[in-house]
């Protein structure tokens, strides 16, 4: 069986049902049922169903869409956060700024971006993983999202005393250092000019300390104006380990530029601190100049423990790095091969018979580039 329509003229067309059959041998059809007055809907659906389809009720979608998202790392991410207890670190359950900085946290691991696509990422609609779902959201705004962040820094101080608790304890090493990174706007009260790691003239930055474990775990972070100085972050993290974690006596570690004589004796020492640094190189020359510290240690072993009077009641670590010793000693000879690739060009462009160059003032940066096209 099938549905034809039968043009009529000036009328609209007859729809009939008809049917095919042989007979000696022809194909002949007859008509079965006059379906013109059904409405257009009914005939589709009867169309559909001869076809061997289905016909889906009007108050049903005939399309049922499943979507199937990412979740695989969702689920190790966010499986590795809940089984270090972050969920339960960074506040109670059934918080939904809880589980929006929990979110944020995630997401910065797997797709980071702006809190607009964050907010995005999360939501049902635009979803890009599982995360939302697995955290059920819902429907997610950005301004929810700084919403939470703002939850989140009151609950800083709660958090790295837990986690102080965890990780830190009496005489353990701690671990500091601080970075920077630029801003683009101009509303940061602490955005201001300063050193720029990230090699971004002409941009405001932020500059933050980190303070970790002996094994690298974060414990706490703070936030500094962009022009404040390595060495004078350091006392607000004496009092942080000495105040706020109850540590008596702990081991402060962190590089030459950071530990610093100056912090040593007004804020390490008079808290009761011990520390690991490095030495600047005037105070390690002053050592090989005084005798202290002698090539021949570095004879049979790269590593020695010397004293002197210029570092009284510390411990001093020499060590001898070949590696870092060839690797200077390959650049000082590209250095100096480079010189005197520069020099024999000069010296051609002094003895050229056609406008050469004479005195010292003519040999300067142009006449060197200069010389190098002759």
């Amino acid at each position: 069986m099938y549905i034809e329509a039968i043009p009529n003229r000036d009328s609209p067309p007859a729809i009939l049902l008809r049917e095919s059959y042989r007979e000696a041998g022809k194909v002949k059809k007859r008509t079965l049922l006059n379906l013109s007055d059904w409405p257009h809907e009914r005939i589709a659906g009867f169309k559909a169903l001869l076809k061997g389809g289905t016909v889906i009720p009007q108050d049903q979608d005939a399309i049922a869409i499943i979507r199937s998202l990412p979740h695989g790392h969702v689920d190790a991410a966010l499986g590795t956060a809940r089984k270090i207890g972050l969920d339960r670190l960074l506040g109670p359950d059934g918080n939904r700024c809880r589980d929006l900085s929990l979110a944020l946290v995630v997401s910065r691991i797997l797709d980071p971006g702006s809190k607009l696509a964050a907010a995005r990422a999360l939501s049902p609609d635009t979803a890009t993983s599982s995360l939302g779902e697995q955290l059920a959201l819902g429907l997610v705004d950005e301004n929810e999202l700084y919403s939470a962040l703002d939850w989140l820094a009151v609950r800083q101080p709660a958090v790295e005393a837990a986690l102080a608790k965890r990780h830190l304890s009496g005489g353990t090493l701690v671990l500091y250092d601080v970075s920077s990174s630029y801003l683009e706007g101009r509303c940061c009260p602490l955005a201001q000019f300063g050193y720029s790691r990230d090699g971004k003239r002409g941009k405001r930055q932020i500059v933050y300390g980190l303070l970790c474990a002996g094994d690298g775990c974060p414990v706490a972070i703070e936030v500094f104006a962009g022009s404040t100085a390595d060495p004078t972050t350091l006392t607000s993290q004496v009092t942080k380990l000495k105040e706020r974690f109850g540590l008596d006596h702990v081991v402060l570690v962190g590089d030459r530029g950071m530990i610093t004589q100056a912090r040593i004796t007004e804020d390490i020492k008079a808290a009761g601190l011990d520390w690991i640094t490095a030495l600047r190189a005037p105070a390690i020359k002053a050592l090989l100049d005084g005798g202290a510290l002698q090539m021949s240690l570095f004879d049979d072993r790269d590593m020695a423990g010397i004293t002197s009077p210029e570092f009284p009641d510390e411990r001093l670590i020499v060590c001898r790095n070949r590696a870092l010793a060839a690797e200077r000693a390959r650049k000082r000879e590209d250095l100096l091969a480079a010189t005197e690739r520069d020099l024999a060009r000069i010296a051609a462009a002094v003895a050229r018979k056609r406008q050469p160059l004479r005195g010292k003032a003519e040999i300067g940066p142009r006449d060197r580039r200069r010389a190098r096209q002759a």
